[in-house]
């Protein structure tokens, strides 16, 4: 049996230049599916935390002021769980808004015996988005929690 030279053989130069190509493929590829999978993750879990975050801090707010014994107070209590809540978190403090209301509709918010309703908004900026020409709040995501809370029909009262 006679054995050819590598050199001679004609079907050796096609294996020659298919050598390699496989790991800069999937080198390729990776790169390609895994970057943008790895963004999303982030994004959502930044998205998750500070969803989270505005939950609790909806929650919290409303369970501060519906048992404060006055106006003063619950507004006091209201400004520490805030705080606490957007420093915890990593909330930006001057997205946040905070809106507060009862029910049955009135006068005066918060009054014994209504049910008080916080809302509190805040906004996700996805990360890696640039400043410039304001594309990070164009690339943001809103976020919105509420929590009610029964105020005692003692509120207030001395």
């Amino acid at each position: 049996m006679l054995r050819s030279s590598p050199s001679t053989d004609p079907g050796d130069a096609a294996d020659d230049a298919e050598r390699g190509s496989a790991a800069l493929e999937f080198i390729l590829v990776g790169l390609v599916l895994l970057v943008p999978l790895v963004y999303l993750v982030v994004a959502l879990g930044l998205i998750q935390e500070q969803s989270l975050g505005a939950e609790a801090g909806a929650r919290h707010i409303a369970r501060a002021i519906a048992t404060a014994g006055d106006a003063e107070d619950a507004e006091e209590r209201a400004d520490l769980v805030l705080e606490s809540i957007v420093q915890e978190y990593g909330l930006d403090a001057d997205g946040v808004a905070l809106s507060l209301s009862c029910r049955p509709a009135g006068a005066e918010c918060p009054r014994a015996g209504a049910t008080l309703v916080v809302t509190l908004r805040a906004a996700v900026a996805l990360p890696l988005v640039p400043s410039v020409l304001g594309l990070d709040r164009l690339a943001s995501v809103p976020i919105e929690a509420f929590a009610a809370h029964k105020v005692s029909r003692f509120w207030g009262s001395e």
